[in-house]
């Protein structure tokens, strides 16, 4: 199977009363790189007008609403509902990969166990979102982050390297074209950039792996050491692809090799 194209079977939780509708769309985009989102369930008390954008949802991408009452006052049984559903999914072994979107800590039980069968989960969230249920994501990301990037209007020419930075600004200007070339304005998701907990996941990660004789390593390799300690996503800080993350971190030279895979020096 080409990894471009994964054929993967994924279903989608969604916890409606922790979740905006406004980032279902590009939650689907993320987790078309696990496969094909064939399960669909969003779970709430459909009575309450505050889910009305989840009702719109379901019509619009075919997702199948799992109706919930609040019958004790403090008391949501949509958690234990989504749990359940999540086993018997689990255990039906048809299931290769799931996406939980949900800000609720209560998952962080169901997201370890089914990563101990050895199947991805794939957490979509607030920036809010207590920390335990993140780490015991595979990947959790920042809904907040996508629904930035997802409404922002496409950016002109002249807009497209500060505020995209995913295209390095030597390589979006002609070579030897005898301008001067004025730094443009760092854009703001790189200032995350500077926090010490993923530079030393980085460091660290780039550390385990296997040099060559020139002092690189394979940029998948490093990601997937990285991936075992924590489930931070590049787009977290504002970056499509890991790659892009790594070429904005100065400490790090990239260069792409034969098939367009990325290998990564540090430089100190």
């Amino acid at each position: 199977m080409n990894d471009d194209t994964p054929s993967r079977n994924i279903a989608l939780l969604i916890d409606a009363d922790n979740a905006s509708s406004a980032t279902l769309d590009p939650v689907l985009t993320v987790l078309a790189e696990l496969g094909t989102v064939n399960i669909r369930r969003v779970y709430g008390n459909w009575t309450k007008s505050a889910l009305k954008g989840w009702q719109d949802m379901s019509l619009k991408h075919g997702i199948e609403p799992q109706q919930q009452f609040d019958l004790t006052k403090g008391k949501n049984a949509t958690d234990m509902k989504m749990t359940i559903d999540a086993m018997d999914l689990l255990y039906r072994g048809r299931v290769e990969g799931f996406g939980i979107m949900s800000s609720d800590s209560d998952f962080m039980p169901l997201a370890m166990r089914i990563r101990q069968e050895g199947i991805p989960v794939y957490g979509f969230g607030t920036s809010k979102t207590p920390d335990p249920f993140k780490q015991a994501c595979t990947r959790f990301i920042d809904t907040g982050a996508l629904g930035t990037a997802a409404s922002a209007p496409p950016a002109t020419k002249a807009e497209a390297v500060p505020a995209a930075v995913d295209v390095p600004l030597a390589e979006s200007l002609p070579p030897a074209s005898g301008r001067p070339r004025t730094p443009p304005p760092a854009p703001a998701p790189a200032a995350k950039i500077v926090d010490p907990d993923l530079m030393k996941l980085l460091i660290d990660s780039y550390d385990s792996v296997k040099r060559d004789e020139r002092g690189f390593v394979s940029l998948s390799a490093m990601g997937q050491l990285a991936a075992n300690r924590s489930s931070f996503d590049a787009r977290n800080y504002g970056f499509k692809r890991l790659s892009d993350l790594i070429e904005a971190v100065p400490i790090f030279q990239t260069e792409k090799r034969d098939g367009g895979r990325v290998w990564v020096k540090r430089l100190r």
